[in-house]
């Protein structure tokens, strides 16, 4: 009897609602050729720019960022079934993100809560995830305070990120306005948020946190900064929860490089042993090596092949990078060595536009 092939991965994409983009855009890819093939388009036209999928891989999650609703001007959420034979996806419900331009969403690993980033506002709204995989009303919304030394870009908070970590216990938000990374307990009982022990960590002034990324082993925690294109390294204790600063500012443009500084992106592979970060400002992706300590080895820059890198896709299943650029309206597939952590340009780009999210659903 001929054995069954597992069915090919699905690629979404999140975009902004410019130059004629539709909304989200589900594909089929294909790793033997490292090419991808249309499959839907969801109309959303309110720039569902950063998407979450739920860890059963049946529902995927949206942040509307141009969506205004309301008196205060609110953003909003969608949340959508994803269908297992054709991983195409069922509007299920929309909530206010109650806050201005949400920018990020991520859920916990037990699947049960929703994190949204409200980058105009600069607060973080708690969604409890319903059994059909809606979303509830907000169950809690935390308003950041204070500001830095940037007074055009760092007037008021700005919260960019919230990512969990590997044992679902914190939740790490990075605050652009702030130039702090905040540390909160998930209580996931009563889904809610309550501060750490080390309630927050402060890096360089005007650097600009934007996202994180935690280490398999839970206890470094890597984040780049958007505007000082530089990487801070943090370090949890996991007996106590405490946090610290280890290094701060780890540059990774070249020392002679005046241009734009604009980070945008931030990955370990699944094992740790090398970081990604990407840099608009000169379109290009760095690799570090992790040591056994927790500290950053840069080994070079490679092109990504457009122009304004925005997030980028480590799939360590089928081994390739895949970046998205914003201004030049491509997707970029780069062949990756796992074991060397290089990237082999394919030659193969998928055209949309303006995509801003990549994610990548493997099936059995």
């Amino acid at each position: 009897m001929a054995q069954t092939q597992p069915a090919k991965p699905l690629l979404y994409v999140g975009t902004y609602s410019v130059r004629g983009s539709k909304g989200i855009y589900v594909f089929t890819f294909h790793p033997e050729s490292g090419t991808a093939q249309l499959e839907q388009t969801v109309s959303n036209v309110k720039s569902p720019s950063f998407l979450s999928i739920h860890p059963s891989g049946r529902y995927l999650y949206a942040v509307n960022e141009e969506d205004d609703q309301g008196e205060a001007h609110s953003g909003s959420v969608n949340a959508y079934a994803i269908d297992p034979s054709s991983g195409q996806l069922t509007f299920i419900n929309q909530q206010l993100s109650h806050g201005q331009a949400p920018c990020h969403i991520s859920i916990d690993r037990s699947g049960k809560l929703a994190f949204v980033s409200n980058y105009g506002s600069g607060s973080l709204a708690v969604f409890p995830i319903l059994e059909n995989g809606g979303l509830g009303e907000a169950s809690q919304v935390i308003q950041h305070t204070g500001s830095g030394v940037d007074a055009e870009r760092q007037d008021a908070p700005h919260v960019h990120s919230a990512v969990v970590s590997v044992d679902n216990q914190l939740l790490y938000v990075s605050d652009l306005g702030t130039d702090q990374i905040y540390i909160y307990q998930i209580d996931h009982q009563q889904a809610k948020l309550t501060a750490n022990t080390t309630p927050y960590v402060a890096v360089s002034a005007g650097s600009g946190p934007r996202m994180t990324a935690v280490h398999p082993g839970d206890a470094w925690i890597y984040g780049i900064k958007e505007m000082s294109s530089t990487v801070t390294i943090l370090r949890r204790d996991r007996q106590t929860n405490t946090v610290e600063l280890v290094e701060d500012d780890v540059s990774f443009l070249p020392e002679t490089y005046s241009g734009e500084r604009s980070g945008a992106d931030i990955h370990l592979d699944a094992e740790g042993h090398y970081l990604y970060v990407t840099n608009r400002g000169n379109n290009t992706v760095a690799i570090f090596s992790v040591g056994e300590d927790g500290r950053l080895t840069h080994r070079y820059l490679h092109y990504t092949g457009g122009d304004e890198p925005r997030n980028f896709l480590l799939d360590d299943s089928s081994q390739y990078m895949l970046a998205a650029h914003q201004q030049t309206d491509t997707i970029t597939i780069f062949k990756r060595d796992a074991s060397s952590g290089d990237l082999k340009a394919t030659g193969n780009q998928i055209a949309i536009p303006s995509p801003v999210c990549l994610l990548m659903l493997h099936r059995s």
